[in-house]
């Protein structure tokens, strides 16, 4: 293609003062601005088959996604931009764009509609910072057909979610995430990747689903009891299932059952050491 991708920052500039466009705060709005990263993130993100994408913004990922994969489709919340993503990818005609909240959508449904059609689902996105996490959590719980999680978070979030037991970042969210997947860390990108730049750097990291994940338990139930381990994290193990419980003897007769000690604390356990003591209750 002799066109610029819609990632160059020179595209990027021209596309907003066509449609009179700025980054909107309320919707978590920064414009990628690097190709290479972009490129790199959809290569990277398994999406042969179909991918969902969350926020395409004005199609920067988008368009590369579209590249790689059979079958983009793309939720984004701002009313003003499907006229643009119309304009900016009308040379793709596998890009579908829905004006609707992700967090409405019965995602299992469209995982199933898909995946009958084009034989694997995976999710890439540049997800909105102040709502990275409930993102994932609906992804983790409703997705489980789905393989790979690519998705570029706040550089600090990313660290968490890839941290091991004994890290400064590890607490319920590595847990929660590491219950379900491998996570790994793809690579950082800097702040000035993006129009306009966040004061923080990003990171691409990727979830891959494990297969020995006990998906018998509700989740629900079960990420609320992690979060309750972490809860108070300079207290041992033994006092925040406690807490929980409300029963002293039920919390230290559930650790021992699970080959752990009362004294332990939470960020020196694994998933599978607390998902143990989670069964003991």
């Amino acid at each position: 293609m002799d066109k610029k991708f819609i990632s160059t920052p020179s595209r990027t500039k021209e596309i907003l003062e066509t449609f009179g466009l700025r980054a909107k705060k309320g919707f978590g709005q920064n414009f990628l601005v690097d190709p290479i990263i972009v490129e790199r993130a959809a290569r990277e993100s398994h999406c042969q088959g179909a991918v969902i994408e969350i926020g395409p913004g004005i199609g920067s990922l988008t368009e590369q996604l579209a590249i790689y994969s059979r079958h983009v489709t793309a939720y984004e919340i701002d009313p003003d931009l499907p006229e643009v993503l119309a304009e900016t990818l009308k040379d793709y005609d596998n890009v579908e764009v829905i004006l609707q909240d992700f967090m409405d959508i019965d995602l299992g449904e469209k995982v199933k509609e898909l995946k009958e059609k084009y034989g694997s689902v995976v999710v890439c996105s540049n997800l909105p910072y102040y709502i990275t996490t409930p993102i994932l959590f609906k992804i983790f719980e409703q997705g489980k057909d789905i393989p790979y999680i690519t998705v570029m978070v706040q550089k600090e979030v990313g660290d968490r979610f890839a941290a091991s037991p004994n890290d400064p970042q590890y607490g319920a969210l590595s847990v929660e995430g590491q219950y379900l997947y491998d996570v790994k860390k793809l690579f950082n990108v800097p702040g000035r990747s993006f129009n306009p730049s966040p004061d923080v750097d990003s990171a691409i990291i990727q979830f891959r689903r494990r297969e020995d994940a006990d998906l018998s338990i509700d989740l629900e139930k079960f990420f609320a009891f992690v979060r309750a381990c972490f809860k108070q994290r300079r207290k041992t193990i033994y006092n925040n299932v406690k807490d929980y419980t409300g029963n002293a003897g039920q919390a230290k007769a559930a650790i021992e059952k699970a080959g752990l000690k009362p004294g332990q604390r939470a960020q020196e356990l694994t998933a599978a050491e607390i998902k143990r003591i989670y069964l003991s209750l």
